[in-house]
């Protein structure tokens, strides 16, 4: 960037001084052509003053000979500064034509800054204007909160508080929410005479591939360091040819090796080790591996070798077209477990050898108590003291009575208070419990601690103290909590459950009856001026028991998340109105209804087909319980949200039923259903699935307002004059 800045800053200054340079030359020649205009007057003047002397008869001669050869060097001067001037306006072009080709192979663009109305102008390649922006619409170019920190470095600028400033910023995210990241540099373009900042220059350079590798590598290096310099795992690294480029220092530590560098400078081979020399690794992919290795003991006689188990996996890395790059061995030394194993096979042997193995077999404790996040805990009632250690030969923590209570929460303390008291009375029976703590583990849960305490007892017969162990129960209690939860959960669901099929039971039998009932009707002696009044029932009641048993099956789909929503590119405007009039197909003639359509064009990415349903749902149960007045629906964009209002006049839902009206099979006081009683609950469960929400408000005897809003993408809208259009009638204001 200051290279770039130079480099500008010479071009300028360059082109400035050839312009000043021609300004100079330019005003010497009219200095030297005023005087030539000058001197014929000047030499009449002289001629008629010596022509009383000498000769005047040739005075007007002279003078004409003068204006001549000022019109010729006047002429000539001309042509000379024209001349010039092209040469100067040529330099100029080169000057613009290298800078412009400094600017786009350095991936920079230039911007002015003008402090008296605090616009912005972007240049061309060229150095010309190029479009002007106020702060507003230039803000549009980059991220909201960058923008903030751009502002601050050209006010500092201005302010003189700087002479330049560069800042890092992120540009404004594109559709699929990516930003490119630029360096901007802003300095003093010019100064008016009083040395007052009139313009600021703005050089923004494109840094994003340099950010995104950086920041590749960075993790990179991150995952590598961080996995690669792990004390748990012996790991080392080989190139595609089998050479040793790296080892970390618990592989090391492992094979003895004490000179780490000598060992990468030799050229070690993966084919020379015994322990893979068996390997393909030019066709493998992941081989685990178990070997025995033998080392010289350390101290001990020529000769004298000992056993190491190790176990490890060899990974092959390949590139996209499955070419070998290199090879990462990760392995760890097992020979504790496997010892371990065989002295639980030798138990007699190990008996024999427990004074040689007492070390290894109190390092195994030790390791144990380690991984199984288990403590050693011993309290002494002679001097109220509890000790915790994860180590046999060392005591980790060693806390009073009232430090104990105190660590527990306190509904726990009661029993913390209790287990101390019995152990002080000096009780010959084990003390259990599980206390919870006011201790936090790393994931912010209180810690759940075992307490399993024995009694030890002196050669006297009388208890000298308590040792047991103290066991991390947070996972198994949280494991159980939620467990408890989820119980209950499952219990509600299944209440839940009961009752829905309790109710679907009821309301499909009374259809169901009703249409066996006047089946019946046809058998037994009845007038035939009857039997169309017994179809229409029976076409009627089996209508009904067809919605609800649709119904039954498409909730039970929705529950199982069985619906698929998929979001696509519509114009809502065009489609608004036709859903409409589609639910109200059954209106009653005493109902208007009125569609309000505030858009010639809007096109949104959304799911059209149950969002359709929805629509028609909501319209045909509004013309189900409206019998006279107005229907009106409409629509807005607002915000990434599609708003859907859908209004009547009807009867209106009563104050106690309104909270429950998204259950299923709920009824009014009048013990009426809503439709087959799933309407609004499978309105409510599309609605939620797409992402969106559903209100209602009520007033019995004074209409209902339902309003739905989805979440959705405009792509483009065009808004028109016209805000509603009447099914019926041709305008409707209201």
């Amino acid at each position: 960037m200051r290279s770039i800045n130079l480099i500008y800053n010479y071009t300028d200054n360059k082109s400035r001084d050839i312009m000043q340079g021609a300004m100079r030359k330019t005003r010497a020649r009219m200095a030297a052509l005023t005087a030539l205009l000058m001197m014929p007057l000047t030499l009449s003047a002289q001629v008629f003053t010596v022509g009383h002397v000498f000769d005047t008869d040739h005075l007007l001669a002279y003078l004409v000979a003068g204006i001549l050869i000022a019109l010729f060097v006047l002429v000539f001067w001309n042509r000379l500064f024209y001349y010039k001037e092209q040469e100067t306006k040529s330099n100029g072009l080169s000057q613009n034509a290298r800078l412009a080709l400094v600017l786009k192979s350095g991936n920079l663009s230039l911007w002015l800054y003008h402090p008296d109305n605090r616009h912005y102008v972007t240049l061309s390649d060229r150095g010309e204007y190029a479009q002007e922006y106020n702060p507003v619409e230039f803000s549009k170019l980059f991220d909201r909160d960058d923008f903030e920190v751009l502002r601050s470095a050209v006010f500092d600028v201005c302010d003189g508080k700087r002479l330049t400033s560069t800042v890092h910023i992120r540009g404004c995210a594109d559709a699929l929410g990516f930003q490119r990241r630029y360096e901007v540099n802003v300095s003093v373009a010019s100064r008016d005479g009083k040395g007052k900042i009139t313009r600021l220059l703005g050089m923004q350079r494109d840094v994003t591939d340099e950010y995104e590798k950086k920041e590749a590598v960075k993790q990179l290096l991150i995952r590598y360091h961080t996995v690669f310099n792990s004390s748990l795992m012996d790991m080392a690294f080989y190139d595609s040819q089998g050479v040793l480029r790296d080892i970390n220092e618990k592989a090391c530590h492992t094979f003895r090796i004490t000179d780490r560098e000598q060992v990468l400078n030799g050229h070690s081979m993966l084919a020379d080790s015994p322990l893979f020399d068996t390997l393909d690794y030019e066709h493998m992919d992941s081989t685990r591996t178990t070997s025995v290795v033998y080392f010289d003991k350390e101290g001990g006689e020529p000769g004298e070798r000992e056993k190491m188990y190790f176990e490890s996996t060899i990974n092959a890395i390949r590139n996209a077209q499955g070419v070998l790059e290199g090879i990462y061995m990760a392995g760890r030394d097992v020979t504790e477990m496997v010892e371990s194993f065989h002295r639980q096979q030798e138990g007699a042997k190990r008996l024999r050898q427990a004074t040689r193995n007492i070390e290894d077999y109190i390092s195994n404790i030790n390791y144990a108590l380690r991984i199984s996040d288990v403590r050693l805990v011993n309290y002494y009632p002679a001097s109220y003291t509890l000790e915790l250690s994860d180590n046999v030969n060392r005591t980790q923590m060693r806390l009073s009575q009232l430090r104990c209570i105190r660590l527990a929460s306190p509904r726990f303390r009661r029993n913390v208070s209790s287990m101390l008291n019995r152990m002080d009375h000096l009780t010959r029976h084990n003390v259990t419990d599980t206390i919870e703590t006011e201790i936090r583990d790393s994931k912010g849960r209180q810690i759940w601690l075992l307490f399993n305490m024995v009694p030890l007892l002196d050669e006297e017969g009388k208890v000298e103290r308590y040792f047991g162990i103290c066991r991390n129960m947070t996972e198994m209690v949280e494991t159980e909590q939620r467990l408890a939860v989820e119980t209950k959960k499952a219990q509600e669901t299944e209440l839940l459950k009961q009752s829905f099929l309790t109710n679907m039971s009821y309301e499909i039998r009374t259809p169901l009856n009703t249409v066996v009932g006047f089946a019946e009707l046809f058998e037994s002696e009845h007038d035939p001026e009857d039997e169309p009044l017994f179809v229409e029932e029976i076409k009627k009641n089996s209508n009904m028991l067809l919605r609800l048993v649709n119904d039954i099956l498409f909730i039970s789909r929705l529950d199982a998340n069985m619906i698929d929503h998929t979001p696509g590119d519509i114009d809502f405007a065009m489609l608004f109105e036709s859903h409409c009039q589609m639910g109200w197909s059954s209106v009653r003639p005493t109902v208007k209804t009125v569609v309000e359509n505030p858009y010639t064009s809007l096109v949104v990415s959304i799911d059209h087909a149950n969002l359709g349903q929805v629509i028609e749902k909501i319209c045909s149960i509004a013309s189900r319980f409206t019998e006279e007045g107005v229907i009106h629906a409409r629509y807005e964009y607002r915000r990434g949200s599609l708003i859907i209002c859908v209004e009547d006049t009807g009867m209106g839902i009563d104050a106690d039923t309104l909270p429950h009206i998204f259950e299923r099979f709920v009824r009014d006081s009048q013990e009426r259903l809503c439709g087959t009683g799933l309407d609004l609950p499978i309105i409510q469960l599309q609605v939620q699935q797409m992402g969106g929400s559903i209100d209602i408000e009520s007033e019995k005897g004074k209409g209902t307002t339902v309003w739905i809003t989805i979440p959705c993408e405009a792509k483009s809208m065009e808004r028109r004059r016209d805000m509603m259009l009447n099914s019926q009638e041709p305008s409707l204001l209201l």
